[in-house]
């Protein structure tokens, strides 16, 4: 790694866990956590990881800067095959410029939303030298703004498909939709943001539906191990919320992780904001509860 290095302007650019990356400087949270710390959600990084070998194919949907997609990309290696979607301008830029920086060639970056259909879909203007959450933007409803393309993950018509990793701020509905005939023919392991309280029984019902079997994988977003060395966290109520999908002839046992637990009185909807109700350590930590059926 080189000595850290700033661009003139809204980005940063600094030696992170997985390459150099550059990110907006005035992003609360995942810029923040990559200048102090070198990283981001290292604990969802670290369990993707594992399910996943050389050669595999990987769509991300809802890259970001490439916080997911650089290790992703580095991990399955020169065979393998990441699709990497982010519909925000300026932050497709920033994902474009570290795939450039950390030379990875089996990525595909699209500027594009997904969704269930195809067609175009509006994404509000971003004032770059606002503090804000650049990766908390939700899509639709909007009259102004940049419209970019909007397309399925089904219009890939990818010829393997090992791991869907959707983090797309209320649309995981739509975007599971629009790869149903994927899921239908490849049965990749899905990894799904799900921590909005209207949608959280209505998508597990949704995945459910397709024959999978779900566990909640809850985690803090700082790691005590950083790659920076930082011991104070500076999100301590902040936590990811997602849920692994395997399909019925899945060979990845979650059991058989350390943080796995056995649910009693598995939280709710209305628990979504509360870390302790899952019995989450908030100075670092994760846990993986298995999901009831829901289905109907």
């Amino acid at each position: 790694m080189t000595a850290q290095t700033e661009v003139p302007g809204f980005n940063l650019r600094r030696p992170c866990r997985y390459g150099e990356m550059v990110f907006h400087r005035q992003d609360r949270f995942i810029g923040r956590s990559l200048d102090r710390y070198g990283e981001w959600a290292e604990y969802e990084i670290a369990w993707l990881r594992q399910m996943l070998r050389a050669g595999d194919t990987v769509v991300d949907a809802g890259a970001n800067v490439g916080t997911h997609t650089l290790p992703l990309a580095r991990h399955v290696g020169p065979s393998g095959h990441v699709v990497a979607f982010e519909p925000q301008r300026l932050i497709f830029q920033a994902l474009c410029a570290n795939l450039a920086l950390n030379s990875l060639a089996n990525v595909d970056a699209w500027q594009a939303a997904l969704g269930a259909t195809s067609g175009a879909m509006i994404v509000p203007a971003m004032d770059p030298a606002r503090t804000m959450n650049f990766g908390g933007v939700s899509l639709g409803g909007f009259a102004e703004g940049e419209s970019v393309p909007l397309t399925t993950i089904d219009a890939l018509d990818l010829a393997a498909c090992h791991l869907i990793k959707i983090d797309v701020e209320g649309m995981e509905s739509a975007v599971l939709q629009g790869a149903a005939a994927t899921i239908s023919r490849h049965q990749p392991i899905l990894y799904v943001e799900n921590d909005r309280q209207a949608q959280v029984a209505p998508l597990i019902q949704q995945i459910q539906a397709q024959g999978y079997r779900l566990w909640w994988h809850v985690s803090t977003f700082f790691h005590p191990d950083n790659c920076n060395g930082v011991a104070k966290n500076v999100f301590p109520d902040l936590f990811g919320m997602n849920m692994l999908a395997l399909p019925p002839d899945s060979d990845v046992v979650p059991e058989a992780h350390p943080a796995y637990r056995v649910a009693v009185g598995a939280p709710t909807a209305s628990d979504l904001t509360n870390a302790h109700a899952f019995g989450l350590p908030v100075l670092g930590g994760e846990i993986i509860l298995p999901i009831p059926s829901l289905r109907q």
